[in-house]
Parts: structure tokens; C-alpha cells; sequence
């Protein structure tokens, strides 16, 4: 994946707790930690349409910039 390159996915999972998550795209499923949130929030709710970037982060492919996009 191109970290130049907004992507468009759906988060399927966020467990607040660990501040860790999911976020499914055609064909493709990445993680992501709560600080990655672009409005600082830390919070984020299962099903919410986002815009994110995607990129390498110790070895892994993992969502960053993550913002909420209309449906």
C-alpha cells in the first residue's frame, strides 16, 4: 500500500481499552493504534466510514492519518 494514497475502508473492530483496531478495505485488513486518530480524539466506533493512509511501521502494514468520511 501506498503511504501517499488515501484509502477508503470501514472499521470492524475497536477495543477502547487497548486503544487497538481494525479497518477493512477491498480485500485488504489493517491494524491500527488509537493514536493514529487524526482528530485526537483516541475513539473511534465500529462501522464508521474512514479515509486513511497505510504504511510500514515495525514490519507491519498499519493505518495512520485515520479520519471519518461521509457515508
Amino acid at each position: 500500500m501506498n503511504a501517499d494514497r488515501q484509502v477508503a475502508g470501514t472499521v470492524t473492530e475497536f477495543d477502547s481499552a487497548r486503544g487497538l483496531g481494525r479497518i477493512d478495505t477491498a480485500g485488504a485488513s489493517v491494524t491500527f493504534h488509537c493514536v493514529e486518530i487524526a482528530d485526537g480524539s483516541r475513539e473511534i466506533e465500529s462501522g464508521q466510514a474512514v479515509w486513511y493512509r497505510a504504511g510500514r511501521k515495525f514490519g507491519v502494514v498499519e493505518a495512520f492519518r485515520i479520519r471519518p468520511r461521509p457515508v
